[in-house]
């Protein structure tokens, strides 16, 4: 069993930056994509960002040039740096863990951007 853990949410105004980071238990990250996924009130959850075990990224157009997606495999740890932050980033975030077919989500982490 996989358990992600999501830390690093909070409150900023706009403009504004904050580190997110996933730690996963087990030994399957290595091999996993992992994924940043958020969801805003009353919206349906989006795909922030994904990263491959090779560390190919991709990113929603939304976030390009401002959100960096990056993972150290030797501490099974994704980060998401969240620069330029704007008021229409806040959302619960969730990260996401997908492998051969099964799929993982964290708890979520508020991350909230004042204007």
């Amino acid at each position: 069993q996989v358990q992600l853990v999501e830390s690093g949410g909070g409150l900023v105004q706009a403009g504004g930056s904050l580190r997110l980071s996933c730690a996963a238990s087990g030994s399957i990250f290595s091999i996993a994509i992992m994924g940043w996924y958020r969801q805003a009130p009353g919206k349906q959850r989006e795909l922030v960002a994904v990263i491959t075990s090779s560390g190919r990224t991709n990113y929603a157009d939304s976030v390009k040039g401002r959100f960096t997606l990056s993972r150290d495999n030797a501490k099974n740890t994704v980060y998401l740096q969240m620069n330029s932050l704007k008021p229409e980033d806040t959302a619960v975030y969730y990260c996401n863990l997908r492998v051969v077919g099964v799929e993982y989500w964290g708890q979520g982490t508020q991350v909230t951007v004042s204007s």
